[in-house]
């Protein structure tokens, strides 16, 4: 096996594991490898639906999401789709998926489909990492408040995606949850800054101005470059995020206006999380 670190703050790619083998011993050193880099990478692993499903089902529980409609074979399983001609991508603002559910996301297994010539790389940064370093004055006003995370309603899911579908089997409207802005890793015991920039809305007990004040700085915290690692996708690479401890950021930068329209194909799969404390 070998190990290539993304940046010193979090990821690596990772030779020599085939992810088809889903053997207890197999799945335990990939989930120590996502304990230590937060987000791994496996790139040249030709792996089916099922097989995907398989190796996802080891670390738990699979969610279905509850605005977009999955495959109909494999309802677990989002297609993200971003068709020539759209500006817009999936996922392109800063975020921990679903954070808004009551438990959210453990882990996401996203496997590539088609991939860009240029342009399509995804960003992710260190939660831990941001708790650590993030100023003493704000850590003290947060550590023991809880914040809301808005899911912003089905139409921030698929409106803008001409080749994804909502799931009509769900209400539509925006639903919201609290959680600790500051939560404990459940495998590791680590602090984790579980606020993000898309679903996090406000500070309960406190102030809007003040609220938004200390929300906008800690936004701008999570986004330094310096906690981030960012990876450049090929076809047939599995990333394995774990949700709880990162957010992350799909670049849309393959603009149909510069020539550079393309589509981009991506199979995900989501592992039910836990209640954040």
């Amino acid at each position: 096996m070998e190990t290539k670190l993304l940046s010193g703050a979090l990821g690596a790619e990772i030779k020599g594991i085939n992810l088809k083998d889903t053997s207890d011993k197999n799945i335990k050193k990939i989930n120590d490898l996502l304990l230590e880099h937060k987000v791994i990478f496996f790139r040249d692993q030709i792996i089916n639906a099922e097989e995907h499903k398989a190796l996802a089902e080891k670390f738990g529980p699979l969610e279905t999401h509850a605005y977009v409609k999955g495959l109909d074979d494999h309802p677990e399983i989002v297609r993200i789709i971003k068709a020539e001609d759209e500006q817009n991508q999936w996922g392109e603002n800063w975020h921990s998926d679903v954070s808004y559910n009551a438990k959210p996301t453990k882990a996401v297994i996203l496997k590539s489909i088609k991939i860009p010539p240029v342009g399509g790389d995804t960003c992710f940064s260190n939660m831990e990492l941001a708790w650590e370093t993030l100023d003493e004055e704000i850590k003290e006003k947060i550590k023991d408040k809880k914040a809301i995370h808005s899911s912003l309603g089905a139409e921030f899911f698929i409106e803008s995606y001409k080749k994804m579908e909502g799931n009509k089997k769900r209400n539509y409207d925006e639903y919201s949850n609290e959680h600790p802005i500051v939560r404990t890793h459940p495998e590791t015991g680590k602090k984790i800054l579980f606020v993000n920039w898309t679903y996090t809305k406000e500070i309960i007990g406190m102030d809007k101005k003040e609220s938004d004040e200390i929300l906008k700085k800690i936004f701008e915290h999570q986004s330094r470059l310096e906690l981030t690692c960012r990876f450049t996708w090929t076809e047939n690479t599995v990333c394995i995020w774990d949700n709880r401890s990162v957010i992350h950021f799909a670049i849309a930068d393959f603009y149909p206006g510069r020539g550079l329209g393309h589509e981009r194909i991506m199979d995900r799969i989501a592992i039910e999380g836990d209640h954040p404390v």
